[in-house]
């Protein structure tokens, strides 16, 4: 009777135990047969065989992969290690450094402003940051290397939004200023100061374009950031906290690591010729980064958020939605229609063909001249440490894909991905 009791006690744990892994994994998607939201599980195989080949090849030292298809996960496949020297397994909550994903947030924080009457994406900057009065430009001169001018225009929330304001991560024709005032590159995790402090010193800097010219990929989202801060009375981690992650469940989304999670925090790596090997520690913009015992003062918009797949799948498919979740809502749905359509059409976008950009994600206009699988009308965006996201509202898809690895030289895991999961889907 003894052991028979121990026995029943032994299935009891068990059964609690997996009930609070599957919540852990699916705190808000139900996996389910792939084949009941229309794609094959004989074909995801392809993926999951790839992916784990990246981690055998030693290109990769591991990820997770979570894709939605109507509002359930299709596929969820967590690969490799978390840690190559450990051996520490890769798991589903693994938690990585999502850099420029980020930004989509930011942007969706900005709305939410809108939406209350506090601000109008049309609005001038300098109305909330007023060091942004009367911005400069350096005009490329083939005698003097460049001359700075006066900005034609003003900076506009809106130029923000869509990288058009002429700001660049500061390695423009003035980049001797912009070290000397040492502001280059998107890591912030190191700064010993609030963020509305870096963009007001931004201000005084020479831009790369004028206002509303140029697609030029920079500190845009972090002057967001800032603005968010002036007009909510808020630091912008609180008010990221009370309006979106709270709201949506994202538990694993934060600026700086709690100490009782740094264990679940994946290692960055860097590819080498031989492989991969593991980044500096702390480093900077390609180690491991400040994340864990950095000042912590400085919440950049633009790149300095961590997060898991799954948590950032659930802010996606809330987009996706038309900006709700379950019983919460966080946008409007007209306002997600704003975010999501091309809003540079007179603007070449540098990057892709047939890609042009909506308020704070890349929006796909032409698939025959991209010359990838997607839909027109899909959006997404990626992160400096080789991860990745898009959202397809034709196909009700959602995919995310987070790995940790800066430089990632050579890799075609992107491409590879985006085919895998088209070529999976069979209605």
């Amino acid at each position: 009777m003894r052991h028979r009791s121990n026995y029943l006690k032994f299935q009891a744990w068990f059964l609690a135990s997996w009930i609070i892994v599957g919540t852990i994994f699916a705190q808000n998607f139900r996996t389910v047969k792939p084949e009941t939201v229309g794609m094959s599980s004989k074909r995801l195989d392809l993926l999951t065989q790839q992916l784990n080949a990246y981690v055998s090849d030693k290109q990769l030292s591991g990820g997770v992969a979570l894709v939605l298809r109507k509002g359930k996960a299709a596929y969820f496949h967590a690969f490799g290690h978390r840690d190559v020297t450990t051996q520490d397994q890769m798991k589903k909550d693994d938690i990585f450094r999502i850099a420029s994903q980020s930004k989509a947030l930011i942007s969706v924080g900005l709305m939410i402003l809108q939406e209350r009457g506090q601000l109008l994406i049309q609005d001038p900057v300098d109305k909330y940051i007023p060091a942004f009065n009367q911005t400069t430009v350096a005009e490329v001169s083939p005698k003097d290397g460049y001359n700075i001018v006066d900005s034609r225009r003003k900076i506009t929330l809106r130029d923000l939004l869509t990288h058009t304001a002429g700001i660049s991560y500061g390695w423009g024709p003035a980049k001797d200023k912009w070290e000397e005032a040492k502001i280059q590159g998107w890591y912030f995790a190191f700064r010993d100061e609030p963020i509305l402090e870096t963009v007001k010193r931004i201000a005084r800097l020479p831009m790369d374009a004028h206002p509303g010219e140029k697609f030029v990929y920079g500190y845009n989202t972090d002057i967001l950031g800032a603005v968010i801060e002036v007009v909510s009375g808020q630091p912008l981690d609180e008010f990221l906290k009370y309006e979106i992650i709270k709201p949506l469940k994202m538990v694993d989304t934060h600026f700086y690591l709690p100490q009782k999670k740094s264990e679940r925090l994946a290692t960055v790596y860097s590819s080498t010729e031989n492989g991969i090997k593991k980044a500096p520690d702390p480093g900077m913009a390609t180690g491991q980064g400040h994340y864990i015992d950095g000042p912590r003062k400085s919440f950049s918009g633009g790149a300095g958020l961590l997060s898991t797949a799954e948590d950032y799948a659930t802010f996606l498919q809330m987009m996706l939605n038309g900006g709700e979740m379950g019983q919460t809502r966080i946008l409007s749905r007209k306002s997600v229609e704003l975010m999501t359509v091309d809003h540079i059409s007179n603007i070449e976008f540098p990057w892709y063909n047939g890609v042009g950009f909506g308020l704070g994600f890349s929006i796909l206009k032409d698939v025959g001249s991209r010359g990838t699988p997607g839909t027109v009308g899909e959006y997404g965006w990626g992160g400096a440490y080789h991860s990745t996201y898009w959202v397809d509202p034709v196909e009700e898809l959602v995919v995310v894909y987070f790995t940790q690895l800066i430089p990632a030289n050579g890799m075609n895991d992107h491409a590879k991905l985006r085919t895998l999961v088209y070529q999976a889907i069979i209605d």
